[in-house]
């Protein structure tokens, strides 16, 4: 109901049907509304538009296209058809249009201020910052008010930032924006902290800090109040900058002074005070020290200071602050690295770590502050360190099996700190065999124990024991990389599932388990576990390579298919969310935001994992949906595919993966280093390369055999291939790739990633399996079949000899590819059960390698049909009477024979592998290294039985594709 005294639009009343159908997503309802509306009321435009959105959204693109159009060159001004294109045309993604949509509506109804902030909006959509400028200053003139004054200004900061000549935002763009600030502050209308904040951005972009910092110094200043210390921050980075050391010194000393525990103030101080003594700074004889007072320059007040700030703690009665105790081991480092005998007179490192540890060893964060110190104790330390802190551990007496539990969670945690600390310094990777299963044995009772103090927790809330299952599971991963013995991994997957039963929120059990049934190659199991962890925003691209790098390598293609989709719908969002990110910036006054917003797309848009799935994701649609039956083509045009145009920016890449998800507590040594990052980007990069230049040849097959059957009857000149130089160029730098990644494998061999470090890529199996050289080989053929068919039967022997080899050739690189699938996957053999899982990979790559040999055999085939055809119908001419089959139409039906046999081969190898699984009994296993309890057998047992239903579901979906591949193969005749 309208309230009193308003006249409602009646066409509003009219539209209400629609809109409310289109809310409910009844979409054909209202598409039934609209036409039965638009019988009576031919000129309401709205209602088109309406119409359109529900033609959009039941798959009508075009035709909504088309009605959304008759309404826009009408160029209305009305509200509701203008709010109702916008809608359309975000929907289409085309944010471009609304932009045409409001230049229109401006243009008629030149004074509207609303019209003029919705174009101002629209050219933000679509980052189009020149005309941002001019719209916002346009509005400025017809409204003059400040935010739309600084929105022209921000606009002219965002066309510095994105352009593409440095000097031009130096010289022009910021210098303007600047002067721009300047005559507003002149005539004293600064208004909001947002103005003031813009004029900080764009004298610090300018590089002009001394005027900044009189900006954040003077009247302008006060206006920062939205954040703590937010003057205090910007005059500490503005020093810095202007390397004023001694002001650093003394604003970081009045900082401390106020907040004793700001670590980054420690820093600053730190870092300010050893510039000044390198600077041999002296105080000036009369006068303050600087601008913000007393400066420290000398090591003897360094010392001083800390001790007070240590004094000070160490006389409150409660709530100690952990910074102060933590600066002075830092102090303690800096002073060692400069060799400084000072650093004794702060204590020995040991004894301070000691008195820490009973300060706040009883809290979660004693392990990570220690952690960073370690490097502090000499190695002979190690053992003498761990001893002491055991003995400020409060434990109960050793129980039958020799093990004292602490009685509460306070020592619990000390406890568990203790164990953490001893893990880092190495002492655990120093154990032999025994000594780890003995340490196993003890942290997990441990475990069990600490369970009886989370009876109460919620689902959602940790056990306060967990980390003690976490680390025994590392301990079993770390026996099983030193001796290879499977049933280590058989019990870490046991007990981690063991946990996960106890504490179901836990995300470092999921990971862990996760990651281990990876390595094992069963990715059924996976899935559920990626689901829970309820991953958001941009962990889809931080932790979601974890998914994508095992979802098709191990076969499971339907569940590779959804995995692909999610992070996918992820990295789509993401491009249109950011607009509206922007657009509430502006509304907001929020411009230093704005940058970020658009760097954080750009890092998303840039992201390897998202090329790396965009990629996987057309590749795998083309193995699975395109057949001879349901042509190549077809399935490329969909995905609007062009192989001239590599749509991946390779110097741009960003690599965004979190590698350091994974909790450890693995010694210095062994951690993961730079060089690590660095060759797990060069090899997923390089993968990356081969799975690009692959997907863009198969676009190529798929235009080369299009063409052929259009031109099937004349085969001229002009008619040969689409861009044959393009097939050669793209040849050309597959084997170029494939060769820096044979090189980079082979040199790989002899380093190996932390087991928590990256995942290896795909590239070094494949390389195993043959399938890159063998599609490479097979891609080649095209080339060649178009010589041939530009030369013809009669006068080309030696070239019909070269591509009978080829096909020959062929036919044994595929069998080769075959023999390293056949062995099984998972065995058992005297109570031990092992996994092959690279077998399932191999096998994975060898469908793949079918799928592009059929496609290429299908080209061949219209290649050599008509030319077959030609022949026939010259010796009809001739009358002659030969019966001598021309070599390569004789060596292409060969290899089409052999292709089948070779189908039906893999088909029975992965029907008796079914078969062998199926029938395998995992119950019977008894684990070995260690007695089990019924309980822990239990889990052991879920987790093969979890394995083996994987490997089978793998098999199955292997099994359908490549019989759905051999069903194709009887249609490749000539």
């Amino acid at each position: 109901m309208a309230a009193r005294g308003h006249v409602q639009d009646p066409n509003d009343r009219r539209l209400r049907p629609i809109y409310d159908y289109l809310d409910n997503g009844n979409n054909k309802m209202a598409i039934q509304q609209a036409d039965k509306l638009l019988k009576k009321h031919k000129d309401l435009h709205c209602a088109k538009v309406l119409k359109a959105i529900g033609l959009q959204r039941t798959a009508k693109q075009d035709e909504a296209f088309t009605l959304a159009q008759e309404v826009a060159v009408l160029e209305p001004t009305d509200d509701n058809s203008l709010q109702a294109l916008t809608i359309l045309y975000r929907e289409m993604h085309r944010p471009e249009l609304v932009t045409k949509l409001y230049e229109a509506a401006v243009r008629k109804v030149p004074t509207s201020e609303e019209y003029h902030s919705h174009l101002f909006m629209a050219y933000a959509r679509v980052g189009e910052y020149k005309k941002m400028q001019q719209a916002g200053m346009a509005l400025y003139k017809i409204v003059p008010k400040n935010p739309y004054y600084f929105w022209s200004v921000m606009s002219l900061v965002m066309q510095a930032i994105s352009a593409q000549d440095e000097k031009l935002s130096q010289t022009m763009f910021l210098p303007l924006a600047e002067r721009m600030v300047e005559k507003m502050v002149k005539e004293e209308k600064i208004e909001a902290e947002a103005e003031v904040q813009l004029y900080f951005m764009i004298l610090e972009r300018l590089g002009k800090y001394v005027e900044a910092l009189e900006v954040v110094q003077g009247p302008l200043g006060e206006k920062l109040t939205s954040e703590l210390q937010s003057r205090e921050n910007k005059c500490m980075m503005l020093y810095r900058r202007l390397e004023r050391w001694a002001e650093c010194n003394a604003l970081s000393c009045k900082l401390l002074l106020k907040n004793p525990d700001d670590w980054q103030f420690y820093l600053l101080y730190f870092d300010s005070l050893f510039h000044l003594i390198d600077q041999s700074w002296t105080p000036p004889q009369e006068g303050t020290h600087s601008a913000e007072g007393e400066v420290h320059s000398s090591i003897s007040q360094a010392l001083s200071f800390m001790e007070d700030r240590i004094a000070t703690e160490e006389a409150k009665e409660s709530k100690h602050l952990r910074g102060p105790y933590l600066a002075r081991l830092e102090l303690i480092r800096r002073l060692r690295e400069r060799s400084c005998p000072e650093a004794q007179q702060l204590g020995e490192p040991l004894e301070l770590m000691f008195q820490f540890f009973v300060k706040y060893g009883d809290k979660p964060c004693c392990i990570t502050d220690l952690k960073i110190f370690l490097d502090l104790l000499k190695p002979d330390q190690h053992v003498q360190f761990i001893n002491r802190l055991m003995e400020a551990v409060p434990l109960g007496a050793p129980g039958e099996d020799g093990v004292a539990f602490p009685g509460d969670t306070r020592a619990l945690q000390r406890h568990l700190c203790v164990t953490q600390l001893s893990r880092s310094l190495g002492q655990q990777h120093a154990l032999n065999t025994q000594g780890k299963l003995g340490l196993i044995k003890e942290l997990k009772a441990h475990y069990r124990h600490g369970l009886q103090f989370g009876k109460s927790c919620l689902k959602t809330e940790l056990q306060f024991s967990d980390m003690y299952c976490l680390m025994a599971a590392h301990v079993y991963i770390d026996l099983w990389l030193e001796t290879g013995d499977q049933n280590m991994l058989w019990q870490s997957l046991g007990l981690l599932e063991e946990g996960l039963s106890h504490s179901s929120s836990n995300a470092q059990l999921k990971l862990l388990l996760l990651l281990l049934y990876c390595r094992l190659g069963a990715f059924e199991p996976v899935v559920d576990l990626y689901s829970s962890l309820d991953a958001k925003h941009v962990q889809h691209d931080t932790i979601g390579y974890l998914l994508t790098r095992y979802a098709e390598s191990l076969g499971q293609f339907a569940a590779a298919s959804q995995s692909c989709n999610f992070s996918l719908r992820f990295f789509h969002s993401n491009q249109k969310d950011t607009s509206e990110y922007v657009i509430q910036a502006y509304k907001y006054g929020a411009f230093e935001k704005i940058p970020e917003f658009i760097a954080f797309r750009n890092r998303l848009d840039h992201s390897l994992h998202f090329a790396q799935v965009r990629t996987e994701r057309m590749l795998l649609d083309l193995f699975l949906e395109a057949d001879i039956s349901s042509p190549l083509e077809e399935s490329v045009k969909l995905m609007s595919l062009c192989p001239e145009e590599d749509d991946i920016l390779w110097d741009s890449l960003r690599d965004n993966r979190d590698l350091t998800v994974l909790v450890s507590w693995n010694p210095k040594d062994r951690q993961l280093n730079e060089e690590h990052k660095q060759r797990s980007l060069e090899e997923d990069t390089l993968w990356l390369r081969l799975r690009s230049l692959t997907l863009r040849l198969i676009g190529c097959i798929s235009a080369l055999t299009h063409h052929t059957s259009r031109n099937s009857e004349k085969t001229t000149e002009n008619g040969v291939a689409a861009k044959p130089s393009s097939l050669r160029s793209l040849l050309s730098q597959l084997e170029n790739t494939l060769n820096q990644a044979t090189q980079f494998t082979e040199k790989q061999l002899q380093h190996q990633y932390p087991f928590v470090g990256p995942v290896p890529s795909r590239l070094a199996q494949a390389l195993s399996s043959g399938c890159c050289q063998c599609q490479l080989s097979s891609l080649q053929l095209p080339l060649h079949l178009q010589e041939l068919e530009a030369a013809g039967l009669d006068e080309s022997t030696a070239l019909q000899t070269q591509i009978s080899n080829l096909f020959k050739s062929l036919a044994v690189q595929l069998q080769d590819m075959l023999e390293k699938c056949k062995g099984d996957p998972l065995e058992v053999k005297d109570s031990q059960s092992t996994t092959q899982h690279f077998l399932l990979e191999n096998l994975v790559y060898f469908v793949e390698t079918v799928c592009i040999v059929l496609w290429v055999s299908n080209y061949c085939g219209s290649v050599l049909r008509p030319l077959k055809s030609s022949l026939q119908k010259k010796k009809k001419k001739k009358k002659e009477a030969s019966t001598v089959t021309p070599p390569v139409l004789s060596a292409y039906q060969e290899f089409n024979s052999s292709l089948q046999s070779l189908l039906n081969q893999a088909l029975e190898h992965i029907k008796s592998q079914e078969i062998s699984l199926t029938a395998l009994k995992l119950g019977a296993l008894s684990l070995e290294g260690q007695t089990q309890s019924e309980a822990e057998e239990t889990f052991t047992k879920t987790a093969m039985d979890k394995v083996q239903s994987s490997y089978l579901r793998s098999l199955q979906e292997i099994g359908e594709l490549l019989k759905k591949r051999a069903d194709t193969l009887k249609s490749l005749k000539i």
